[in-house]
């Protein structure tokens, strides 16, 4: 193998493109699911929202007066 050829067994055996492929098609990662429910208002997930606050809250106040 040279330099420029990735890799493709582990040093047990392991087929690194086959669990890579395998992973790319097993569905949402963790960090994946944690953003969707940020996204979507899933409880405890504020940290990780991407929502600005204080722009909500000027938006809310030009609505309430």
């Amino acid at each position: 193998m040279n330099d420029h050829t990735e890799k493709q067994f582990t040093s047990v055996g392991t087929n690194i493109n086959e669990v890579k492929s395998k992973n790319a098609a097993s569905g949402l990662s963790y960090n994946e699911v944690k953003e969707l429910l940020a996204k979507r208002g899933g409880h405890g997930t504020a940290i990780y929202s991407d929502t600005n606050v204080e722009e909500v809250q000027k938006e809310n106040q030009k609505h309430n007066h």
